[in-house]
């Protein structure tokens, strides 16, 4: 659609997705904006702006209206701007340029540009509040990958904890197609986008070997994730509090000798990260910064005498949608 009105809001990012979600109010609004949504600061969930785009001039009624779903915009300012001619949809999109991590490379529809010589090239639109790949933490995980992969590293049983776009799990997917793949994540819109994502980029989803079984979990608590464990890679990109919370419930599921990718966590907090799972079992096997935010690659150590069992139940106090951003 062509814009040539933007008004701005602050927002939450609980508050954004519950607009997108709600197509059928926005449908009723004359005329109908198209929104996008953005962080203002990675990983601060109340730290999100709203652009609502306009054919024309919106009323003040309109505004209110958008604004009234905004709780916690309710004494700001909208900001309002007259645009020129364009697309500025199409414009938002570009703005997310493509991201080259390891052998992927990551794109949304509007901004393919030029997929490098052997590159393996992934379609993620920006949708729902979900960005597209573009943060250190996913492509710091994407490379991790491709760097297990080139020291010929052979996966058969893959989780991935907190999936998100559903984008860890399909590199996992096109670097060990014969794999048994899980993704799960706490928030089922997230899943359902997976989904999406999943048939854009033709990976087939399912339970049979070379599919991924998708499942909505509370951290590891889910039969589906159980009953595939002990599992030879796992990846979680969320958060490093729930990570350090989650560090007896993950490794219950790796396999000893199983390899455990961590990210969403900044460099402030990668000791404690470690630490809690050096508690567990696991060493640190390498470790990638991208800017603030590093990935890590943490190895289960052999055992070869009895230990008393960990008692983990696999859930996590994080709230739905409180993963790492992409």
């Amino acid at each position: 659609m062509s814009g040539n009105w933007k008004v701005r809001f602050p927002c939450t990012r609980a508050e954004a997705e519950a607009i997108h979600d709600d197509d059928e109010w926005l449908a009723s609004l004359d005329p109908m904006p198209t929104i996008v949504a953005d962080e203002v600061e990675a990983f601060n969930d109340d730290k999100w702006q709203l652009d609502a785009y306009f054919s024309v001039n919106p009323s003040k009624a309109v505004i209110n209206a958008v604004q009234s779903r905004i709780s916690s915009a309710a004494k700001a300012k909208p900001l309002v701007e007259k645009l020129p001619d364009a697309d500025w949809v199409v414009i938002s999109q570009q703005a997310l340029q493509p991201v080259h991590a390891g052998r992927f490379y990551v794109h949304t529809g509007s901004n393919k540009g030029k997929v490098p010589i052997g590159a393996t090239p992934f379609l993620i639109e920006a949708s729902r509040a979900f960005g597209t790949g573009g943060h250190e933490t996913t492509s710091g995980c994407l490379a991790m990958l491709d760097d297990m992969k080139r020291a010929g590293k052979r996966f058969d049983l893959i989780a991935d904890i907190g999936t998100g776009t559903g984008l860890l799990a399909f590199a996992a997917h096109s670097l060990w197609p014969k794999a048994y793949l899980t993704a799960s994540d706490i928030d089922p819109v997230s899943v359902e986008v997976t989904s999406g994502n999943a048939n854009a980029n033709n990976v087939s989803c399912g339970v049979s070997q070379g599919q991924i079984a998708l499942c909505v979990a509370e951290g590891t608590a889910h039969p589906l994730i159980a009953s595939r464990a002990p599992y030879d890679l796992v990846t979680a990109n969320i958060l490093a509090g729930p990570l350090i919370e989650l560090a007896p419930s993950l490794a219950e599921i790796v396999d000893d000798g199983g390899s455990l990718i961590l990210a969403g966590l900044l460099n402030t907090q990668a000791k404690a990260v470690v630490w809690a799972y050096r508690r567990q079992g696991f060493r640190l096997q390498k470790r990638v910064d991208r800017g603030d935010w590093p990935c890590l690659w943490l190895v289960k150590r052999r055992s070869y005498s009895w230990k008393r069992p960990t008692r983990a139940t696999g859930r996590t106090s994080q709230p739905p949608g409180d993963f790492g951003t992409w």
